[in-house]
């Protein structure tokens, strides 16, 4: 048997070889290597992103309806603390106020005429809870719930949205550098004015916009936005535009 033990030994090596030339290679030691780099990505186009945002802001808008846009009126403070009415709104008017703009309104348009006093569910006073996330920029309880009950009962929106939409359509608005504040009385031009509101705001046009009057002195900016807060032509009210050559705007204080 001794004998024939190295002719055994010899083709088990012989054997063994065969077979691991027919097993598959071993894989690589999987290693932890630092990850590639973020490819950087092409920023988009202004127009992408315009319209990414566009999209945006269109879906967090309440949605109204019964009505074709809406009249975002934008009034100068001190002209209406001038007049009459001023002593009864001591709260926009009385002691040290020294508003600018103010939201008198948003109110419900068609291509003629318009909607108000609208029968709503919702009933006709404004709790103060909700006439807090407005007083800031419509400054007295007064008025809130006077345009909740002649305008935004019209709106086809629940109390809560719509004053949510004032808000969101005052904050859309850029109000021009050389009006947002007036130290002295100056003069200028409804048209002046009208420019400088379409200048500061991109997408706005002369026939979204009118500035109306008190006599000789500014009253109102208002501007016409589409159910989304877009802007849009609105003929009728551009029609009734001051039609005055000079205005003066009273300072704020």
């Amino acid at each position: 048997m001794g004998r024939y033990t190295g002719f055994i030994a010899l083709g088990l090596m012989i054997a063994a070889a065969a077979v691991y030339s027919f097993l598959p290679a071993d894989a690589p030691v999987d290693r932890a290597s630092p990850p590639a780099p973020p490819q950087a990505e092409a920023p988009p186009s202004s127009r992408d992103e315009a319209k990414e945002l566009g999209t945006s802001a269109a879906s967090n808008v309440p949605q109204g309806s019964g009505f074709d846009f809406y009249v975002l009126s934008l009034s100068w403070s001190p002209t209406f603390c001038d007049g009459e009415a001023a002593g009864r709104n001591r709260e926009q008017c009385g002691g040290s106020k020294d508003f600018g703009w103010v939201v008198h309104g948003l109110w419900p348009q068609n291509e003629q005429g318009w909607p108000e006093n609208c029968p709503t569910p919702e009933g006709s006073r404004v709790p103060e809870r909700i006439g807090r996330t407005v007083i800031d920029i419509m400054p007295s309880m007064g008025l809130i719930g006077h345009q909740w009950r002649k305008h935004g009962s019209c709106s086809g929106l629940s109390m809560n949205d719509y004053f949510k939409l004032v808000r969101q359509a005052h904050d859309a608005i850029r109000i021009p550098t050389e009006f947002s504040e007036v130290d002295i009385e100056s003069r200028t031009s409804p048209q002046a004015v009208e420019a400088a509101f379409v200048r500061s705001n991109p997408g706005l046009t002369r026939s979204a916009v009118a500035v109306t009057c008190d006599r000789e002195r500014v009253d109102e900016v208002r501007i016409c936005l589409d159910r989304s807060l877009g802007f849009r032509a609105c003929p009728e009210v551009d029609s009734r535009s001051c039609r005055r050559s000079e205005i003066t705007i009273p300072p704020t204080r």
